[in-house]
């Protein structure tokens, strides 16, 4: 039986599978990690914010796969586990959709101050009382990252008689009416709304920053699903308190797990706790596709979904 180290808390019922066809060693904190390296080792279960690192994958000798539980992979050192003969694999398209609805209900919610909203009639403010918010039919959304999730949340959108544009590495030729910009700025410029669905790492840090803000405008909405490094936080926080923008509405953090203290007593700022894709459907998704990626590395084969 193959030996598994788990770096990511995961439901028992999903854990099960994983008991099922392998030992699992579960290591979750900076201490265990350190003590479950090692000669057993023969494959690891990590995500994008968690990692593995190039001296964690020398001190494997026997690893022979690595694995992102979701899309992201910024923090996995691939060029040294292939440098080790390590496949290396993520969970590519498993809660596309559920990230895409989470997007969307964000957007829906900051846009339609839904938060502000339930706070004044909690405290006996009734609508005549209470400024207009826009409807979604005609507004423009600029969505930075056009991959899979950024199609599916574009597709959504439509669906709200939304208008879309996008940036990208470089156009697209399935993104249908939506108008391609070759900069995050002029996007913004553009823009109502911008929704980030852009990879992490080091070429997105920062990618909207203040200039990309005041670019969007004072009746602007920013909603990031992607990773906290794609916004600055400190900017976005400055244009929130000074109404450069409307709103925000935020699935990722710089410095996560911690909460974003210099947004937690904004109003309009929206923030859940890097849920945008769990959901069961989603989870047991990316536990199947690893062990999708498991067989088909045992029976010599390509790999489901390789990086």
């Amino acid at each position: 039986m193959l030996t598994l180290l788990l770096l990511v808390p995961i439901a028992a019922e999903h854990k099960a599978l994983l008991l099922q066809r392998f030992r699992v060693i579960e290591a979750l904190d900076a201490a265990s990690r350190a003590a479950a390296l090692g000669d057993a080792v023969d494959l690891v279960l990590t995500n994008g914010t968690v990692g593995f690192t190039a001296a964690e994958i020398a001190a494997c000798p026997r690893l022979k796969l690595l694995a992102a539980q979701g899309a992201g992979y910024e923090n996995l050192d691939i060029a040294a586990a292939k440098a080790a003969g390590v496949a290396v694999c993520n969970g590519a398209g498993t809660n596309d959709d559920c990230v895409a609805d989470h997007a969307l209900a964000l957007l829906l919610a900051s846009v339609r101050a839904l938060p502000q909203q339930g706070a004044a009639l909690r405290a006996g403010v009734w609508r005549d009382a209470l400024p207009l918010v826009p409807s979604f039919t005609g507004r423009r959304l600029g969505v930075v990252g056009l991959g899979a999730i950024g199609l599916k949340i574009a597709r959504r959108a439509a669906a709200f008689g939304m208008v879309l544009g996008y940036h990208n590495r470089r156009p697209r030729a399935d993104a249908g009416d939506a108008t391609y910009f070759d900069s995050v700025t002029a996007l913004a410029q553009w823009a109502d709304d911008l929704v980030v669905a852009t990879p992490g790492g080091a070429g997105t840090t920062h990618l909207v920053d203040a200039a990309v803000l005041a670019a969007l405008g004072p009746g602007g909405h920013v909603v990031n699903i992607a990773r906290g490094s794609c916004v600055d936080t400190a900017a976005l926080a400055a244009a929130l308190r000074a109404g450069t923008i409307a709103g925000a509405a935020l699935d990722v953090y710089e410095g996560e797990p911690q909460p974003p203290q210099a947004l937690v007593d904004l109003p309009n700022a929206i923030l859940t706790p890097h849920v945008a894709g769990w959901s069961p459907q989603s989870i047991r998704a990316t536990v199947e596709c690893f062990i999708a990626n498991v067989d088909a590395w045992q029976r010599g084969e390509a790999l489901r979904t390789p990086l």
